[in-house]
This record gives structure tokens, C-alpha cells and sequence, in this order.
């Protein structure tokens, strides 16, 4: 088809200057395969510069186009006449009569012919923005100047030529996790506070390389004077700084590792301070209503006010947002939402400890999230309470609730996700019951180390992952106090319940055991099978090159560790089918955690404590995963993620 096949890019501003192509919305699968398949392919590092080189000599006019020469001061019309290929530099000469638009000063024709002549009238093609022109001729040269303005501005970094990996494929190593990357901040789909420690780590990678590079450059090869071996101690500490950014880059650049470790940048966030108790000492009853009935008055007041909150210090105040209800609370206040659908555009903090329940059955008690954000409830106060409510998300990064610390206690809630579902950080205590959580795009509950979450009763279902439980490399995270009893997990997409854990060091090393409480000791090898030891020896001669024997550590795993006994009634038998993902959990988490338990007391006498207090190397876990259904998850009950 003759015509081109690109949009037009309308000047804004100084209408002397023509149209160029509209160039920079292209989609991520459209830099992606110009990448791939034509920019770079399968070249290494080093071999960037020359496949590009080849790539803009095979799709670029060589000459005879015009082009703004764009900078932060000036863009300016010019002819391109020849291009230079390896130096990425092209050839142009001055459009007369003078058509530039300038920013902070005045230029005239002879002065920029001036600067022409001292560039050699070369200048970067990254620089360049082809006219428009309806003929189709340019799209070619205008997409690859794209391609190569991209690449170098937001892919490629001062210290690739020094990469150590040079014999591995570049795209797969570092164009495409810095491509996704890109996509997925412009696309909101990674956390603001996590974005910005991004853009500080890179920051700080490129200033510290250009201090080592140029010390590096001032140290003489065959020089031995003191000044130089100073020189060359600071290059080293510069170099490991620099590697140790370089690392926490990868990490959030690679998608995998940003999801499973990038937690820990973010982790700490507060939206919001807590107030405290009111200076008066009193007490606040928040009725969201956006309008209301006689009727439905006098049965709050019967129902609710009356017999709760009739005392002396508590006051009522009426409100039209949940959000503005939740915004005015101290510590101690109640927030009651009367019937409605309420929908609100940015997110709900509750720093403080304070009550929000829904005056009705959760469908008629709707919240929904309209706008785009990293979080729809954010969860930091000791000891907060969410019932009978409905929350429907849309576009929140972070999940549809996040409980960063303190204690949240749901009841009777309806979680409708879009995106992510519940988050439980670490240090965070999540009780969850009679719930129904669906939709996630990820998982419906990710749980972190070192947090406490009890489920009982819930249904979690038609998410991707049932409940992500979150191990990480660092052996002195510990694991996650969880209680999971009654729910029914079923129809995810994947797991039911799936564990993210390091790959083991060694196939040949053995998991350490847990006492069961039946008279017999376990030992749980990393292909999972088990071992039963006589309790009165407690270790056990594995045969085989030579004899292993394994101390067997005490980890508690207690089936009755709710403080309540969590009665039901159940008017069928549940077929065995339906609820052996249970021992299968406790299992897999006893034995990480022994795991854990083994590689931290191997660092401390790394690190010469010889005599560790056992206090501090505690892995218990109080763990009451019984009755749970797990029906018609695509891959299974339960299943474990290495990375």
C-alpha cells in the first residue's frame, strides 16, 4: 500500500517548524521483535554497537531527508547528506531560510552555521526526528531512529561494555527485563516507592562509574608510587560499591526477581501518620451514608447506636465517602457505612486502630476503587477491624488490601480483585474469616516472612494462585505464622497454595526434621520423601560413599494452635481428594523452615558465634492447616516455586 503508515506528531508551538512522525507510543511487542530481530538478535555486549551499525545501514536513507536537530536548547530544520554508520553520527547541513525554535536564547542563521562548522556538520542520529512525509518513503528511517534513541536512553547503561558475561546473549540478559521494565512502570503496574528506588539506584550506578572510570584513567599502569597504590585501594572500594548497586539493579529489572524480592524496597511505606487518641478523650461513630431513610435511621439507631455506642464519649458524625469517614478517625472511632455503592479514587490508609463495618450484607455495602494507584486499602494501625463490607478493585498495583504492620481482622467481606489480591507483609498480622476473595491476576493472598496470617472459612477462588506463601534467599527471614482451617480453595488457575523458595545449595543435603508429637521423628530429604527414626535415637545413619549423621532439631507443628477451637458443621463428607493438599503443606513448610533453621547456624559459626541462643535462631511455627478444600485448581492442591 503507498502511503505511510505512521501517525503524524503536530508541532506544538512555533508553527515555522514542520510535523515530524509520531514515533514514541510504540507498543512493548514493537520494540520488542525490532530488538530481537533486527537491532541486536543474538549479539553479545560487545558486539552491540556493530550489529546496530548494520541494523541502521540496511533500513536508514542514506541521504537526501530532512530532519529537527533536537536538543535542550534549540530544534532546528537540517538536511541530511551522508551518514556515518559506526559513529552513529550523521551529516547535515542548515534548511535556509532558518526555521529553529529555541529555548532561553536567540539564534541566528550564521551562528548556527557557526556550530555546524565546529561539529564538522556531524551531529548524533539520537538527536534526529524525521519530517513527516505522506509518501511511506521515511517510516524506515524514522522507526530506526526511534529504535536507537530508545535503546541508548533507556537500555543501555555506561557499564554494559564492561560486562563480565560477555559470551551470553545481551537481548535475553538485559534488553528484554529493562524493556518489560519500562512497559510495566509506564503501564503502573509497579509500585511508586519502588520505581523511585529504581531511579535513585540508577542514578547513583551511573555517578559512581563515572568517578571510577575517571580514576581509573588517572592511575598510571607502570607507575608504583604511593599516590597511585591509594588510588588503586579507593578504585577497588569504588568497584564493589558500584557491583553492589549493579545487583540490586538486576534485581529489580529482572520481572521474576522484582515480584519475588523487590518487596523489600518498598516494604517500609507509609502512606499516612497516625493521630493517636483524641486530645478530649473522646469518641467518634463515622455514618457514611450518601442519603438515607427514616427507616433505615431507626434501625441504626435500634440496631446499632443504641445498644453500642449510647455512652457519654461517644459522638456521631455523618459523612458522604467512606474515604472522608476514614480520614477523620482517631484512634478508637467506629466507621459505619450504611447501604450503598460508594466509589472512591484514591487509596484508603488506615493508620490508626479504629472499626469500619458495613451496616448490611456485604452486596449492599459496595466500595469500589475507580482510579489507578499502588494500593485500594492500606492497612498500618495495631489493631484494625473491616467487616461486612464489599471491595471492588481496579488498577491497584499493590492489591486490593495491603497490610504493611499492625493487626487487620476481616470478617464477612467480599474481595472482588482485578489486578493483585490481599498482601500480608512481613511483621504484619492478617486474621481473615468467612471471606470470598476472587479474580486476582496473581495470587488472591501472598503472605511474606515474617508475618502471621490466619484463614478460616474463606473461599479463595479464580485467581491465578490460590495463596502464595513467600521464602527468600536470606536466611535470617523468618518464615511466616500461618493458620489455614475450613477454607475452600478451588478453580485458580494454577496452585491451590504454592511456596516460593532458593534453590537448595546441594541435592545431596538433607532438610532437617520436625517432631511430630506421635513418638516419632522425621526426616524430610529434598525429593520429600521421609524417613522414620526411632525417637529415643533422634538421628539416623544414611547409608551410601559414607555416614551422615543429622541432628534433629525440635519444630513444633501444632494442629490445635487456634485459641478457639473452630467448630462447623458440614452436612457431607468431604472426599479425601478434596483435602490432602493439607499434610502436603504442613510438610513443605516444617521442612523449610528446618532448612532455614540449619543454613543460619552454619552462618553464625561462619561468623565465629560458636554458641548460638537458641532464642534467636527459634524457627517455630504455630501451624493449624486441617479441613481445607482444595477443588479444581489447574495444577493442583499445592506445588512450590525455586528460584
Amino acid at each position: 500500500m503507498a502511503g505511510t503508515r505512521l501517525q503524524r506528531a503536530e508541532r506544538i508551538g512555533d508553527a515555522s517548524l514542520p510535523d515530524t512522525f509520531q514515533t514514541n507510543e510504540l507498543l512493548y511487542y514493537e520494540r520488542f521483535k525490532a530488538y530481537q530481530d533486527y537491532m541486536l538478535g543474538d549479539c553479545k555486549t560487545s558486539e552491540v554497537k556493530a550489529f546496530t551499525a548494520d541494523y541502521l545501514e540496511k533500513v536508514l536513507e542514506p541521504c537526501d531527508w530532512q530532519a529537527q536537530w533536537c536538543t535542550d536548547v534549540f530544534d532546528v530544520l537540517v538536511e541530511v547528506v551522508d551518514v556515518n554508520y559506526k559513529a552513529l553520527k550523521a551529516q547535515v547541513k542548515l534548511v535556509v531560510p532558518l526555521q529553529c525554535e529555541t529555548r532561553g536564547c536567540e539564534l541566528t542563521e550564521e551562528a548556527m552555521n557557526t556550530l555546524l562548522e565546529a561539529t564538522l556538520h556531524k551531529v548524533p542520529l539520537q538527536e534526529l526526528r524525521v519530517v513527516f512525509d505522506e509518501s511511506g518513503d521515511f517510516d524506515q528511517t524514522a522507526l530506526a531512529l526511534e529504535h536507537l534513541r530508545f535503546f541508548y536512553k533507556h537500555i543501555w547503561r555506561q557499564w554494559d561494555d564492561e560486562d563480565e558475561d560477555d559470551d551470553f546473549d545481551y537481548f535475553v540478559r538485559c534488553v528484554e527485563p529493562r524493556l518489560r521494565l519500562f512497559y510495566d512502570i509506564l503501564e503502573d503496574r509497579v509500585p511508586a516507592g519502588l520505581v523511585a528506588e529504581y531511579y535513585s539506584l540508577l542514578a547513583r550506578c551511573s555517578q559512581k562509574f563515572q568517578e571510577f572510570s575517571s580514576l581509573r584513567n588517572g592511575i598510571s599502569s607502570d607507575s608504583e608510587s604511593e599516590l597511585d597504590n591509594v588510588s588503586m585501594v579507593e578504585g577497588l572500594r569504588m568497584y564493589e560499591q558500584m557491583e553492589a548497586l549493579k545487583r540490586k539493579l538486576r534485581i529489580i529489572e529482572n520481572p521474576l526477581l522484582r515480584y519475588v524480592l523487590g518487596y523489600k524496597v518498598n516494604s517500609g511505606q507509609q502512606s499516612c501518620r497516625a493521630k493517636g487518641p483524641r486530645a478530649s478523650g473522646g469518641r467518634m461513630v463515622h455514618v457514611v451514608s450518601v442519603s438515607t431513610t427514616v427507616s433505615q435511621l431507626q434501625s441504626l439507631m435500634a440496631d446499632k447506636l443504641g445498644p453500642k455506642f449510647s455512652g457519654e464519649e461517644f459522638e456521631v458524625q455523618f459523612h458522604s465517602e467512606p474515604l472522608l469517614a476514614v480520614s477523620a478517625c482517631y484512634e478508637g472511632d467506629v466507621v459505619i457505612v450504611l447501604p450503598g455503592h460508594y466509589n472512591v479514587t484514591s487509596s484508603i490508609s488506615i493508620p490508626d486502630s479504629i472499626s469500619v463495618e458495613g451496616f448490611g450484607l456485604p452486596d449492599e455495602v459496595v466500595i469500589e476503587k475507580k482510579n489507578k494507584g499502588d494500593s485500594f486499602v492500606e492497612s498500618t494501625g495495631a489493631d484494625v477491624k473491616i467487616s461486612n463490607v464489599k471491595f471492588i478493585q481496579h488498577d491497584a498495583i499493590e492489591g486490593i488490601l495491603c497490610v504493611r504492620q499492625g493487626k487487620l481482622e476481616m470478617e464477612n467481606c467480599v474481595l472482588q480483585c482485578e489486578t493483585t489480591g490481599v498482601i500480608v507483609r512481613t511483621s504484619a498480622h492478617l486474621t481473615m474469616n468467612m471471606c470470598d476473595l476472587y479474580g486476582s491476576k496473581g495470587a488472591g493472598v501472598e503472605i511474606y516472612p515474617g508475618s502471621v496470617c490466619s484463614m478460616v472459612g474463606n473461599g479463595i477462588h479464580h485467581c491465578k494462585e490460590g495463596i502464595l506463601i513467600k521464602d527468600f534467599a536470606d536466611e535470617m527471614d523468618t518464615m511466616p505464622k500461618i493458620t489455614m482451617v475450613n477454607n475452600v480453595i478451588h478453580n485458580n488457575e494454577g496452585y491451590g497454595v504454592i511456596l516460593v523458595k532458593p534453590t537448595f545449595i546441594s541435592f545431596s543435603e538433607t532438610l532437617q526434621s520436625q517432631q511430630l508429637g506421635n513418638n516419632c521423628h522425621f526426616v524430610v530429604i529434598e525429593n520429600m520423601s521421609i524417613m522414620q527414626l526411632d525417637k529415643e535415637e533422634g538421628k539416623e545413619e544414611m547409608k551410601g560413599e559414607g555416614t551422615l549423621q543429622v541432628d534433629v532439631p525440635v519444630i513444633v507443628v501444632d494442629d490445635c494452635s487456634v485459641k478457639e477451637p473452630v467448630s462447623y458443621s458440614s452436612c457431607y463428607v468431604v472426599p479425601p481428594e478434596f483435602t490432602e493438599g493439607n499434610d502436603a503443606i504442613k510438610k513443605e513448610l516444617v521442612a523449610t523452615s528446618a532448612k532455614k533453621q540449619r543454613r543460619q547456624k552454619s552462618r553464625l559459626k561462619e561468623l565465629g558465634v560458636t554458641q548460638a541462643d537458641d532464642n534467636l535462631l527459634s524457627q517455630e511455627m504455630f501451624v493449624s492447616i486441617q479441613d481445607n478444600q482444595f477443588r479444581r485448581n489447574g495444577m493442583g492442591s499445592f506445588g512450590t516455586f525455586l528460584y
